[in-house]
């Protein structure tokens, strides 16, 4: 560890911080957005200050500017807006990830093979779950799995010192929306050094977003000199690109082909509680094991191949599956979402939840930028006579996206959905569970990006012991809430109302 923290220290490391800051702050186009109307406003002041006493030339000037402005306005802008709409139709990186992705997706095919007598006996239970199942594989690839065992984790505190145990004993590939530099990272970088120095091979791939403000910009480069495979999935470019939006915000730790970890949790100490940022941060993980870690595998030599020219030897890394089928274990279905899939997969797990409970649905998330989709599923359901709960955050990370998500509330609330705010601090857990046999946890938010944008992943669990967890764990969350009601909802203040409205206009670029 001290050899870590002296690297962390050195100069090199805060000039690459520094330029990695400056890269971000320079690019950022809310920076761009910000200065240009910081500079506007400058030049309002200037010529109304100033500038009063000759009121009468600048009036001249200002009218002559607008005629200029005017005649520009209309011969350029068709140009420009023609030139952008095209730019935006041809989708050039888009229709690349596109069609390299589908590529992938035949290449790891024979990999993913449904076990048909899975299926078979799934239908002995809940039938909606053995046609989700259908679904799941027969639309997108993802097969459901039996002889596989879950274990969920409450918290990120919980889920750490697992995953360094894990870690610890062999390969493993390594999926992150978010890597930051600190107690966590530094402890998973030592072990993963130290692995490498045994032989191990290990891969590491994490999303573009953390070169600017998380990570130095060249950290791939740096890793690549410890032995670490490393890569960023779409890195920020100073130019304009349709695949921007398009983040990898999934979670996938695998280790061996044996054991796998995805959920909520990335690798930042805020994460394990390590560093309050947002009071309590509250999150979930699990970890996987058995016969379907295999999806996890392939979906993480999919994205890592993205950008890769030489073949993958897939059967390399895979385990020999267990004969036979224990019932003991329910079932498991991992699954991945991709923009480019033409399936709404972690929006279809949701509704599919929704739409089939008896009793109840129990839902956790940091976000709540709904579409009339999703929004008359949840009421419907409610009015159905199901218990529809949902636990959001109390403290938020993006006051932004609290204040859209508020304007939600009162229609939910009147359709008969509950609404509580985890009083200690963040929710970031994505976590649907429902009747006491099923439950999904994964890296899904109830937003448009998460939803539409994001490539993302989740794992699918039914009569599986785990999802009584889960459930115990939604109540023992719920007991820290605090029930927002219509009246609370109402008296909100109009600065955060007239913003969440103005907001709501812009909710599916958020």
């Amino acid at each position: 560890m001290r050899e870590i923290t002296k690297y962390h220290d050195t100069s090199k490391t805060v000039k690459e911080r520094a330029k990695n800051k400056l890269f971000g702050a320079v690019y950022s186009h809310t920076a761009i957005i910000l200065l240009l109307i910081l500079l506007q406003i400058g030049i309002m002041v200037l010529t109304f200050t100033y500038l009063g006493n000759y009121s009468t030339y600048m009036n001249g000037v200002m009218s002559l500017l607008s005629f200029i402005t005017a005649i520009l306005f209309v011969f350029l802008v068709p140009v420009v807006g023609v030139g952008f709409y095209l730019f935006t139709k041809a989708g050039i990186g888009t229709k690349y990830l596109g069609a390299r992705l589908e590529k992938l997706r035949v290449e790891t095919e024979p990999y993913m093979q449904q076990n048909e007598y899975v299926v078979h006996a799934m239908k002995g239970g809940r039938v909606a779950n053995a046609n989700l199942s259908h679904f799941l594989y027969n639309q997108v690839g993802f097969p459901t799995y039996g002889n596989s065992q879950a274990q969920y984790f409450p918290l990120g505190d919980d889920k750490f010192p697992i995953l360094i145990e894990e870690l610890n004993k062999a390969e493993k590939f390594m999926e992150y929306f978010i890597i930051g530099e600190g107690y966590v990272w530094d402890t998973v970088l030592e072990v993963l050094r130290k692995k490498v120095k045994e032989g191990v091979e290990v891969r590491l791939m994490y999303d573009g977003t953390c070169s600017i403000s998380l990570l130095p910009y060249e950290y791939p480069k740096q890793l690549s000199e410890y032995g670490i495979q490393c890569k960023e999935f779409g890195p920020i470019v100073p130019i304009l690109s349709t695949s921007q939006n398009n983040r990898d915000h999934r979670k996938i730790c695998v280790v061996d082909g044996k054991v796998a970890f995805t959920g909520g949790v990335n690798l930042a100490d805020e994460y394990i509680n390590k560093k309050v940022r947002f009071g309590h941060w509250k999150d979930t993980a699990i970890k996987i094991e058995g016969d379907a870690v295999q999806s996890f595998t392939m979906m993480f030599l999919q994205m890592w191949n993205i950008t890769e020219r030489q073949p993958e030897d897939y059967a390399k890394y895979l385990t020999e599956k267990q004969p036979g089928f224990s019932r003991k274990d329910g079932y498991i279905i991992p699954y991945g979402d991709s923009p480019f899939d033409h399936e709404n997969v972690g929006e279809e797990v949701y509704f599919h939840i929704l739409n089939h409970a008896k009793k109840y649905v129990h839902i956790m998330t940091p976000y709540l930028i709904l579409d009339n989709e999703m929004l008359t599923t949840l009421i419907r359901a409610a009015k159905s006579g199901i218990e529809v709960i949902i636990i959001m955050p109390h403290i938020p990370d993006k006051w932004y996206a609290f204040a859209v998500a508020k304007t939600y509330y009162k229609e939910l609330i009147e359709g008969g959905v509950q609404i509580y705010e985890y009083a200690p601090g963040f929710v970031h857990a994505k976590v649907f569970v429902s009747d006491d046999d099923t439950a999904t946890v994964g890296s899904i938010n109830l937003d448009f990006r998460s939803l539409y944008l994001h490539f993302e992943n989740g794992v699918f669990i039914y009569d599986n012991p785990e999802v009584q967890k889960v459930e115990e764990d939604f109540q023992n969350t719920l007991a820290k809430c605090h029930k927002v009601t219509v009246t609370e909802v109402r008296n909100r203040g109009v600065l955060m109302k007239v913003a969440g409205q103005v907001l709501r206009l812009v909710a599916p670029l958020m």
